[in-house]
């Protein structure tokens, strides 16, 4: 008979939406989620109804009461991850054993756990790349999501365990290139949507009110998606840089600038290089691209010419 693979005892420090998403998930995949640490304790409370076994709630004062299971999942914000480590490797000395913590920062590695890897524990960091706006969209999202892991051997190990009960597909980068992998991440994520913003913005002022202007962009926000699921970035452009209209883009600069939409201006300024370089590599039309390369040119440095210089910036 073929060995059955255990799954580890979970508590989750910071049972909010990400860490109540994972909490729901790994339940349904029959993980048993015992303690449930949230800064309020209601809030951890909310999510322990959730599950379909009793949970341990506790707020952030009650670490030293957090059971001690054999992993240890922590889910706040990057800022407080280290005193956590610290307060955890003074609540949980002598709880060792075969134990494992990871905590789920985009943007720090394992090492932010220094005192609790001194302290035998194996550490390491699982960051799902995934956008959650609460626990049960979360969770329902956490299938086919990609998650990035890293940190020692063991960790690495029950990490990717993890991953695999979720559903999802797993791969690792250095330490050292968290910070880029997660500013990769922002752009794809959090960029998008202050872009999307902008766009919505800029329709406001054509007239339409910020829902309609939102339900009208969305369908193409999403066909940009679905094109590029299939094919490459400089495949999947289209439009006004795919088919280098000078003029076109003459007129979006002047409507832009007329309108006074300085944020929109330097977007549209900044991505529009991409788009050209991007439309070069499929379809070379040097002459248009090299114009409106200068022409974007020249709004980027009108910009930066505008921007306060801090060396004279005083108080």
């Amino acid at each position: 008979m073929a060995k059955q693979n255990h799954k580890p005892t979970i508590s989750i420090i910071g049972a909010g939406r990400l860490g109540g998403a994972l909490a729901l998930a790994l339940a349904e995949q029959g993980y048993v989620v015992e303690g449930l640490m949230a800064r309020r304790l209601s809030r951890a409370k909310r999510v322990g109804r959730l599950l379909k076994r009793r949970t341990i709630a506790l707020s952030e004062k009650q670490l030293n009461q957090l059971p001690s299971s054999d992993l240890i999942l922590i889910t706040t914000p990057d800022d407080v991850i280290d005193s956590i480590a610290h307060r955890l490797a003074e609540t949980q000395n002598g709880m060792r054993g075969q134990r494992t913590v990871l905590h789920t920062s985009g943007a720090l590695s394992s090492k932010v756990l220094s005192p609790l890897a001194e302290g035998g524990f194996g550490t390491g960091s699982l960051h799902p790349m995934l956008s959650v706006s609460d626990p049960a969209t979360g969770a329902a999202n956490l299938p086919g999501a990609f998650f990035c892991l890293e940190g020692e051997r063991s960790a690495l190990r029950i990490g990717r365990q993890v991953v695999r009960d979720l559903g999802g597909h797993s791969f690792s980068i250095a330490p050292g290139n968290k910070a880029l992998y997660h500013a990769a991440a922002v752009m794809a994520s959090g960029h998008v949507t202050a872009l999307l913003d902008i766009a919505i913005e800029m329709l406001a002022r054509c007239g339409l009110s910020e829902r309609r202007a939102r339900e009208v962009l969305l369908p193409l926000v999403a066909s940009t998606v679905a094109n590029l699921s299939m094919k490459e970035p400089a495949r999947a452009l289209t439009g006004t840089f795919a088919r280098g209209e000078v003029a076109t883009v003459e007129r979006h600069l002047a409507a832009i600038e007329k309108e006074s939409l300085p944020e929109a201006l330097a977007a549209y300024a900044l991505l529009g290089r991409r788009s050209l370089s991007l439309a070069k590599q499929e379809s070379p039309r040097a002459v248009e691209v090299d114009q409106i390369f200068r022409m974007l040119a020249r709004v980027v440095a009108e910009k930066e010419r505008q921007a306060p210089d801090p060396r004279t910036h005083t108080k």
